[in-house]
């Protein structure tokens, strides 16, 4: 089972772009979802996460320019990304975590985005 993300691009420093991650109808009882980067030679990192009850996190880099979203009804996550920065640059991943005795951690294709004038 895999997650469906979309929305990267090209997209000039300063600019915005919005990537969208759906959930297939048979991933139930979501608890969390979030957004990840891996930039070449680095390590996947958490950019931003979304709870359930909509808890918030983001990555201090990222604080004040993207915005986690959540339609729970849809299993889709959405994040914005405003005033983009060369080091935005990377290939996202979403993913979607089930806590508990049927814990699991689904994950998306990725999409890339890159920043560049």
């Amino acid at each position: 089972v895999q997650l469906q993300a979309s929305g990267g691009g090209l997209v000039q420093p300063g600019g915005s772009l919005r990537l969208s991650c759906v959930a297939p109808g048979s991933i139930f009882s979501i608890s969390f979802m979030g957004w990840h980067r891996q930039a070449p030679g680095n390590k996947r990192e958490l950019v931003a996460g979304i709870t359930t009850g909509g808890s918030t996190t983001y990555q201090d880099s990222v604080k004040g320019r993207f915005t986690i979203s959540r339609d729970s009804a849809r299993n889709t996550v959405y994040l914005q990304m405003n005033s983009l920065k060369p080091e935005d640059t990377a290939v996202y991943y979403c993913n979607a975590i089930r806590h508990g005795v049927t814990y699991a951690n689904y994950w998306g294709q990725g999409t890339l985005v890159t920043v560049s004038s």
